[in-house]
């Protein structure tokens, strides 16, 4: 008597779109081995996209079967598309079984892969879904860019905004209080060019900003908050910016001013220190006399206590003791 292995997978997506499930799979392959007199020895249970062999529950059946050749005569699963949904991986993976001594079979799409005209079914079974995976994925692109040419703003909303359905289904966003008027007056902040950008974000988080630095850099140089979406470019499509239909935060002109002072093109008043070292309040105020350069400060451990030191930069031995160590 022959003895099977029996392979279900189903995806998240395919159980909702499609309505495959788990249990009717194993359902109709153990209906077919008691048709057909083949002993079941396991069933292997896969919840993982079928893209690729990197899956969970199958490597761990690809090193049993390696440790135990022999034991089991054919895999079976309910069609080709369980199996695989690439064709060149699936034809890497049945040369794999079947030096494992185990032969790859579909129960709705049976083939005698020992007549080699049957190949070019399993072929068209293998590459069908491939192509459906696709269509749906460029079906997916062509969407989302269609999507920012009307100047809807497609993901997860940038802090500032939630995301919003309007009355017609269609996903917006729109404006969120607190973190909006912070973003606000972020910009407004950059653009006077009291403070550097790492002062204000420290003050922005005073203010109750929730994200961390990185998404601080990211706000100040998106241009979503001026009511810009970015198009990327796609094939013979250059990129470019088009109007979105969400409320902006700020104005272009307040935007493109944050980021001349970014870039350094514009130069803004002396950029005070939000806060100083309790024993260096001079530091990057004196002038080194010897070099004419700023001088920074650090502290030595000494026996039993730090000592606070003014110095010069590496090359210059200027050094003064700060009066103010504890």
């Amino acid at each position: 008597m022959k003895t099977a292995d029996l392979y279900v997978r189903v995806s998240t997506d395919e159980q909702a779109d499609k309505g495959y499930s788990q249990r009717s799979q194993e359902e109709l392959l153990r209906k077919y081995c008691d048709i057909n007199k083949i002993a079941v020895s396991k069933v292997i249970m896969e919840d993982h996209s079928a893209k690729t062999f990197n899956r969970p529950e199958w490597q761990k059946y690809l090193l049993e079967l390696r440790k135990h050749k022999r034991q089991t005569d054919v895999v079976l699963f309910l069609k080709w598309d369980r199996f695989s949904r690439n064709a060149g991986d699936a034809y890497q993976m049945i040369n794999t079984l079947r030096k494992l001594g185990v032969e790859p079979q579909a129960i709705e799409q049976p083939l005698d892969l020992s007549i080699p005209e049957n190949k070019m079914m399993l072929a068209f079974y293998l590459a069908a879904p491939e192509v459906e995976n696709d269509r749906r994925a460029l079906n997916v692109i062509h969407g989302m860019r269609r999507a920012r040419k009307e100047g809807r703003y497609m993901g997860l909303a940038p802090i500032g905004y939630v995301n919003r359905i309007d009355e017609g289904g269609r996903k917006l966003i729109a404006p969120q209080d607190p973190q909006a008027g912070i973003i606000r007056w972020s910009f407004e902040k950059i653009a006077e060019g009291v403070f550097n950008t790492e002062q204000v974000y420290k003050m922005a988080k005073e203010k109750g900003f929730e994200g961390t630095k990185s998404l601080f850099w990211f706000a100040v140089r998106n241009p979503v908050y001026c009511g810009k979406i970015f198009i990327a470019k796609y094939k013979d499509e250059e990129s470019r910016f088009v109007k979105g239909q969400h409320e902006p935060l700020i104005s272009e002109s307040l935007f493109y001013d944050v980021q001349d002072v970014l870039d350094g093109r514009k130069r803004g008043q002396y950029k005070l220190k939000i806060a100083s070292n309790a024993t260096l309040p001079l530091r990057g105020f004196l002038i080194c006399p010897h070099c004419k350069k700023l001088l920074t400060g650090s502290a030595s451990k000494g026996a039993r206590k730090y000592y606070s030191y003014y110095h010069c930069f590496d090359g210059c031995t200027c050094r003064f003791k700060s009066r103010w160590n504890k």
